[in-house]
């Protein structure tokens, strides 16, 4: 497809969930990292009675866990996610909160409510999580790192990340000062590859935070040369940046 095609269509299309594989069709791709978060997260379900599934976006990666704990609950920030997740975790018994206008990542859940708290890709604040855990409880997260696809940000002129100091080291750190003893940590960098401009331009769109400014027009002559350059070399080579970190809370 030549340039303004591929612009147009990746304005016409939406996510629904969180389902990218979906979305990208093969026209994005990334190498997974060395650890299964899911298996991390499943290999604990038969040990507890309950769990808190953070961000869960269209609940497909938590419906995929089940059979799942009696008591289960997720969070959804993004509204056109959240009857997307009610709709496929309401018959599986779990109830999703919609967190939409929440401030600063706060929790609508009683203290000690969790035996365990999933969240893959979902920001949160420590004090929360450990307010929301039982003692001896278990957080486990995959975070997005503050140097993910920045060559995207490269690409196209655009300002590096405003959140580039979030690290494994930084997530450490900030759940130790909340007396978290740290099970388990790793983090890496793994290569992907987006094989046409409208795949970026489709990507920017549904993740904003990484050109906040991004808009067609104003990024229409880099994205017209990033498009040459793709159709050069055959796509555009970058790396993601992923951490986790298994974390107890202290009893």
């Amino acid at each position: 497809m030549e340039f303004n095609a591929l612009v147009a269509q990746a304005l016409r299309t939406d996510l629904e969930g969180w389902d990218f594989d979906a979305f990208f069709a093969g026209r994005y791709v990334e190498t997974p990292p060395s650890w299964d978060f899911a298996r991390l997260v499943k290999s604990r379900l038969a040990e507890v009675d309950s769990l808190l599934d953070l961000g869960t976006g269209g609940g497909e990666l938590l419906a995929s866990l089940a059979p799942l704990p009696p008591r289960t609950a997720a969070t959804e920030g993004f509204a056109p996610n959240v009857p997307v997740a009610r709709e496929r975790l309401t018959p599986l018994g779990v109830e999703v909160a919609d967190v939409t206008d929440a401030e600063d990542d706060a929790l609508p859940f009683p203290d000690h409510s969790f035996a365990l708290i999933s969240s893959r890709h979902e920001s949160y604040d420590p004090k929360e999580i450990r307010r929301v855990l039982r003692p001896g409880g278990v957080f486990v997260t995959q975070q997005v790192g503050g140097h993910d696809l920045e060559e995207v940000n490269a690409a196209l002129g655009a300002p590096e990340h405003g959140y580039r100091e979030w690290t494994l080291d930084a997530a450490v750190a900030g759940l130790e000062a909340e007396d978290f003893e740290i099970l388990a940590r790793r983090e890496e960098r793994p290569a992907a590859t987006f094989t046409d401009v409208g795949a970026v331009v489709s990507f920017v769109r549904i993740a904003p935070w990484q050109i906040p400014d991004f808009d067609v027009e104003r990024y229409r002559d880099r994205l017209r040369a990033l498009h040459e350059r793709m159709e050069r070399d055959g796509g555009l080579r970058v790396r993601t940046h992923r951490f986790v970190i298994v974390a107890r809370s202290r009893a």
